[in-house]
């Protein structure tokens, strides 16, 4: 935005005194692109850009006729436009309780490494990148993960690709690890009181120590097809004569744990099984934060989310939202839907600027990219590189009307395409395939692939001699 109104004054309200940068941004494909986050101290922006003032505050309420924003130190702001970038926070399993925890920015991140160093046995409740990612990091000690559904990461994959991940999950890893990017800068710095810090980058686990109390090894088991039904104190365990679940002793030895301990909590789940652990984390997904503010005649999505049309505006004039906090409220592509990740946050806050700077420079609104019109996420999991793109899942395809084409290589790569009426659909990417500019460019194309199809993962089929 900074760029595209250089004459402009811009203001960044931020209840943290950090903010979160794209860097290092590779373009993939033509919608693909990866990139890390680095956490700088919200003045980096002023230096940057001369038409920027960052003041460290929380938005309370907006009146939208007068278009004129209150904070909470009952300072008084007006705008031309305004674009809510409020995030979400962690759904928690018990608010208030000191031994449950959400994952959801550098503090929480920082507390969680704390309770590690004493922990012998902890719960990861949630199967999504967060409860995925800190499953694979925690090292030296037991892990208990409660997933609702019959296999891990069903979020990003299917059973077969979880499949050929489980022998990452019991892996252990040496767990000395960098020191935290740019800590000199950031040390000490701490978001405005009962707000909470910007979201965790897509590489928060990189360069932290995540260790337990016992020895090197670790131990992960995991309960499927349950939810938490019941958090219970050590006293409510005694009153009701419970029996604690053994801990499964896998073949990877323990991790210096006994059985029949004291925990200060108990983990009773849905299907019955009772165990006892230090603390829970929990990874259960996040809410959106419109909420969190006053806002008159601002329509709100099924998901909570502040309604936004395809060029980000909300429902009141001059009000745009982005990331987390929003919900899509357009006629989507068929192979875009929205999911509350770092790369889709990106792109819609770039988008959101460009929208923005047309109505302050009086154009029309600009006219819509590819972006939207292909879901892609790049991350990694378990070592791997993973590239998702499409209904990668299935997600809205007639279970009878699709069908997959599948290639593993244990250890090495899985690959998985699906196809509907001879068209790509989506696509799943693990390991260095070097398939992601042919899917990409099938996906956004949609060219009938004919009897090609069922060749589309032949390594004697050059694919792109076929196009060319």
């Amino acid at each position: 935005l900074a760029q595209l109104c250089p004459t402009d004054s811009i203001l960044l309200v931020s209840a943290s005194p950090i903010v979160k940068t794209a860097t290092n941004i590779v373009k993939v494909c033509r919608v693909m692109e990866s990139f890390d986050v680095e956490e700088r101290l919200l003045t980096y922006l002023e230096k940057q850009h001369h038409n920027v003032r960052v003041l460290q505050d929380v938005l309370v309420s907006l009146d939208g006729d007068s278009r004129v924003a209150t904070l909470r130190s009952r300072r008084t702001v007006s705008y031309k436009s305004i674009c809510l970038c409020l995030g979400g926070r962690p759904q928690l399993l018990a608010e208030g309780n000191p031994l449950v925890l959400g994952v959801r920015d550098t503090e929480t991140v920082q507390a969680l490494q704390e309770k590690l160093k004493g922990a012998r046995r902890v719960a990861v409740v949630g199967n999504g990148g967060i409860a995925t990612e800190l499953v694979h990091e925690i090292q030296g000690c037991q892990v208990l993960w409660a997933v609702r559904q019959d296999s891990i990461g069903a979020t990003f994959f299917d059973p077969g690709a979880a499949q050929f991940f489980m022998p990452q999950l019991y892996s252990t890893r040496d767990a000395a690890a960098a020191p935290s990017r740019r800590a000199s800068e950031i040390e000490g710095e701490t978001p405005s009181k009962g707000v909470p810090g910007s979201a965790l980058g897509p590489d928060w686990a990189s360069g932290r120590v995540m260790l337990g109390a016992g020895a090197q090894k670790k131990m992960v088991h995991v309960e499927y097809g349950c939810e938490v039904d019941e958090l219970l104190t050590p006293e409510q365990f005694r009153q009701r004569s419970l029996a604690e679940t053994p801990f499964p002793q896998q073949q990877q030895g323990n991790a210096g744990v006994e059985v029949n301990m004291d925990w200060p909590l108990y983990v009773l789940l849905t299907n019955g099984t009772l165990f006892g652990c230090d603390f829970v984390v929990s990874a259960t997904g996040v809410t959106p934060n419109a909420d969190s503010i006053d806002v008159p005649q601002l329509r709100l999505g099924p998901d909570g989310g502040i309604a936004v049309d395809e060029h980000m505006r909300s429902s009141v004039d001059g009000v745009y939202a982005a990331g987390d906090a929003c919900c899509a409220a357009w006629a989507r592509s068929e192979l875009w839907f929205q999911m509350r990740l770092w790369g889709q946050a990106r792109q819609m806050g770039d988008w959101a600027a460009h929208c923005m700077a047309a109505e302050c420079l009086g154009q029309p609104p600009p006219m819509a990219d590819a972006r939207f019109d292909l879901f892609s996420h790049v991350t990694r999991f378990f070592g791997y590189r993973v590239i998702l793109l499409g209904l990668f899942n299935g997600q809205g395809l007639d279970k009878d009307d699709h069908r997959a084409l599948v290639r593993i290589t244990p250890n090495t790569e899985f690959v998985k395409l699906l196809l509907q009426g001879g068209r790509l659909k989506g696509a799943i990417l693990v390991g260095e395939t070097d398939l992601e500019e042919m899917c990409e460019n099938l996906l956004l194309d949609q060219l009938d692939l004919g009897p090609l199809a069922d060749r589309l993962l032949d390594p004697e089929v050059d694919i792109d001699d076929y196009f060319d």
